[in-house]
């Protein structure tokens, strides 16, 4: 089963989301970067309004590729409360040191690694993350506005990234800009969630409000009958 995440920006934008049945709520300041992160309080409040009706993710921020950097902020991050903490991994030769110091925190928070389509990311890292106990992966763009998901990881490469992420023990997602025309093509490598912003905000822009409208055309076009590689990983 694929699910859907919405990316929010906190309460308001929660309900609306929860209203229009998606799976994951995922706290993202969409002015702030790729993975800009909300306030802790922001996400401490929206947790206590969703109250357990859907699992809640955050992003840590677009951070700099330094091991304890990275670590004092997801572990901030992970005191709020959230079910899943994503972290994003740019190109770096740190990439493996930074897995290594989250290990601790993964013991006891799902860790998510977002890797980039837009930035040539390298998935023979997969058994890295495999290694220091995160418990997925998933694949967004850096670039907002240049390209969504498709245009820059040809589909003929995402069967493998899916397929070998599944065969980790790891949770995987896609995401990037996903439109709704991108739906029909990626639910049949059957990822375990696909993620949307702009996506939920009709035409006017991620960094603009999402609206019920859209959430539900895009809700529509993913039934809880979707995916053909088996049930889902997300826990």
């Amino acid at each position: 089963m694929t699910r859907m995440l919405a990316s929010v920006t906190g309460i308001e934008e929660a309900e609306i989301a929860l209203s229009g049945g998606v799976d994951i709520v995922d706290l993202k300041d969409p002015k702030a970067g790729a993975l800009g992160a909300v306030s802790t309080e922001t996400m401490r409040r929206t947790i206590s309004f969703i109250a357990g009706r859907a699992p809640v993710s955050a992003v840590c921020g677009d951070l700099p590729m330094e091991p304890e950097t990275i670590r004092i902020k997801a572990e901030e991050i992970a005191a709020t409360g959230v079910d899943y903490v994503k972290i994003g991994f740019f190109p770096s030769a740190n990439i493996s040191a930074c897995a290594q110091a989250l290990e601790p925190l993964a013991a006891r928070t799902k860790l998510i690694a977002v890797l980039f389509a837009d930035l040539a990311p390298d998935f023979e890292l997969l058994p890295i993350f495999a290694r220091h106990r995160f418990h997925g992966v998933m694949v967004d763009t850096a670039q907002k506005g240049k390209g969504r998901l498709l245009d820059h990881l040809p589909p003929e490469r995402i069967p493998g990234f899916v397929d070998r992420t599944k065969s980790l023990g790891l949770m995987v997602g896609l995401s990037g800009s996903l439109e709704a025309p991108d739906i029909p093509r990626l639910l049949p490598f059957a990822p375990d969630f696909l993620g949307f912003r702009g996506a939920l905000c009709g035409h006017s822009g991620r960094t603009s409000s999402i609206s019920a409208e859209a959430v539900s055309q895009i809700r529509e076009l993913i039934p809880a009958e979707s995916g053909t590689g088996g049930q889902s990983s997300i826990d």
